[in-house]
């Protein structure tokens, strides 16, 4: 009986071990396989020359008079490398000649639709890729009505995501490309816009609708190694 129970924890524990491989290699190999998404970014300028990359989103950003937001779509794997508007944000120039009113304020938006190495399968960005127009909104006015006062169509998901401005894209919404892939895998559909729109929530440990998470896939992988090294000390002990 001894002998038994003993040859059924080995068999029982090379399968642990076996399944804790696989699990860990499935990890490994995730990250190698996304390309990243592809999904609007939003930029800020409080009257400089340079864009920043926004720490919240445009419906709860409140830019003053005499600042410029940006607006690009494309392709990204995170902050680091996300495209910035091609335009600069010059104010002065963007809305020259409109004048402040009293209860309003001005405010410059540049919307970079990308290139076509950017647009999901089967689109085209519009024939115009970049457009500046002066926004006149009241002065407490978010960045997405800024937005919205010169480029509708805009376009939101179920989670208040920013997926589409002046129509495009026309389908998808932040969804993640796998690499070498130009059709969308999955939609990501827990990234508020309300929140932000400067990277997907998939991206930094959100449901993707793809699969599990790597911090899923991880967890499991040490569920099982913990699982291996009780039945390998219960073996020692029998």
């Amino acid at each position: 009986m001894t002998r038994s129970r003993i040859g059924g924890a080995t068999a029982r524990s090379g399968a642990v071990a076996a399944g804790a491989v696989l699990v860990l290699a499935a990890v490994a190999a995730a990250p190698a396989q996304a390309a990243g998404y592809r999904y609007w970014s939003f930029w800020e300028s409080d009257g400089g020359t340079t864009w920043t990359y926004a720490t919240q989103g445009p419906a709860t950003a409140r830019p003053a008079d005499g600042d410029t937001i940006g607006f690009r779509f494309a392709l990204s794997q995170g902050t680091s490398d996300t495209s910035r508007p091609s335009a600069a944000p010059d104010f002065s120039e963007i809305c020259a000649g409109v004048e402040k009113k009293d209860g309003s304020k001005r405010v410059a938006v540049v919307v970079d639709f990308g290139g076509p190495k950017d647009a999901p399968a089967g689109e085209q960005p519009p024939a115009k890729p970049v457009t500046s127009d002066c926004a006149q909104v009241h002065e407490d006015a978010t960045g997405a009505e800024a937005l919205a006062a010169v480029a509708k169509p805009l376009r939101y998901d179920g989670a208040a995501m920013l997926c589409g401005i002046a129509g495009y894209p026309a389908r998808g919404c932040g969804e993640q490309v796998a690499e070498g892939e130009e059709q969308p895998t999955a939609p990501s559909a827990s990234r508020s816009a309300s929140a932000t729109t400067t990277a997907p929530a998939s991206a930094s440990g959100g449901e993707s609708g793809g699969g599990p998470s790597f911090g899923v896939l991880a967890g499991g992988a040490a569920v099982l190694a913990l699982g291996g090294a009780a039945i390998w000390k219960a073996r020692r002990r029998g």
